[in-house]
C-alpha cells in the first residue's frame, strides 16, 4: 500500500501542479496567459520534483511514471508484485491532478472556448507536426535519454535529487519536448486526457484520442531500450 499511496499522491502532485502551468499558458485572463516554453518546461521540472518528494516521503521510489516502472520490473531492477500497484497509483493519481486543475481554473475555463486555448494540450500532448512515424521516435528518444539518466542517479527520492530530477525534465524539455510536448510518461498523458474527456469541462475540444498511441506506446519504447541498455553497460 505504500507504493501504491506514494505513487498516487507524487503523480497527483506532478499533474496539479504541471497541467496548471498549461492552463495558467493557455487560458483566458490569466496573469501567465502567453508564457513561452522556458516558463512550461521550468514548470513540469519543479512539478516532477514535487512529486517525487511528496511519493518518497510516503514510502515509494517516486516513479510516477509507467515507463520507468514497466522497464525496471523488466530488467530485475524492480520487483514485479509491486507493479500493479505503482500503475494504479500514478493512473489514479494523474486522473485527480487534473481534475484538480478543472476545480481551480473553472472559470478560467468558463470564460476560453476551444479555439481560444481549451483544449487538451492542457493535459495531454500533441505534437508540432502531425508525423506518426517521426512523433513515435520523438517520444521514444526523449524517454530514452530521461530513463537512462535517471537510471545513473540511484536512489532519486533523498536529499536534493529530486530537483536534479525536476533539472533533467526541464533540459529534456527545452532539448527534445519541441517536437510533441514530451509527454514521456504514459499516465501524466492518458489519465489527464480521459480526465479531460469525461469530466465536465465548460468549452472544451476534441481530446485528440487518434495521436494517443504515441504517448503511450514512444515512451514505454524509450524506457525499455534505456534499461536494456544500462543492464547490459554495467
Amino acid at each position: 500500500m505504500h507504493g501504491f499511496i506514494g505513487e498516487f499522491f507524487g503523480t497527483a502532485i506532478l499533474i496539479l501542479l504541471g497541467a496548471g502551468s498549461g492552463a495558467g499558458v493557455n487560458l483566458k485572463k490569466t496573469y501567465a496567459k502567453g508564457s513561452d516554453w522556458t516558463f512550461v518546461c521550468f514548470a513540469w521540472g519543479m512539478a516532477v520534483t514535487m512529486g517525487v518528494y511528496v511519493a518518497g516521503l510516503l514510502g515509494s521510489q517516486g516513479h510516477l511514471n509507467p515507463a520507468v516502472t514497466i522497464p525496471y520490473a523488466m530488467f530485475g531492477l524492480f520487483p514485479w508484485h509491486d507493479v500493479v500497484p505503482y500503475l494504479l497509483g500514478q493512473f489514479l493519481g494523474a486522473f485527480v491532478g487534473a481534475a484538480l486543475v478543472m476545480i481551480e481554473f473553472g472559470a478560467h475555463f468558463k470564460e476560453t472556448k476551444s479555439d481560444e486555448g481549451n483544449s487538451v494540450g492542457i493535459f495531454a500532448t500533441a505534437p508540432a507536426i502531425k508525423s506518426p512515424l517521426f512523433n513515435f521516435l520523438s517520444e521514444t528518444i526523449a524517454t530514452f535519454a530521461f530513463v537512462f539518466i535517471l537510471l545513473n542517479l540511484g536512489d532519486f527520492t533523498t536529499g536534493l535529487k529530486p530537483f536534479i530530477v525536476g533539472m533533467l525534465i526541464f533540459v529534456i524539455g527545452a532539448g527534445l519536448g519541441t517536437t510533441t510536448g514530451f509527454a514521456i510518461n504514459p499516465a501524466r498523458d492518458w489519465a489527464p486526457r480521459f480526465a479531460y474527456t469525461i469530466l465536465p469541462v465548460p468549452n472544451k475540444g476534441s481530446a485528440n484520442w487518434g495521436y494517443a498511441w504515441v504517448p503511450m506506446f514512444g515512451p514505454l519504447l524509450g524506457g525499455i531500450i534505456a534499461t536494456a541498455v544500462e543492464v547490459a553497460v554495467k
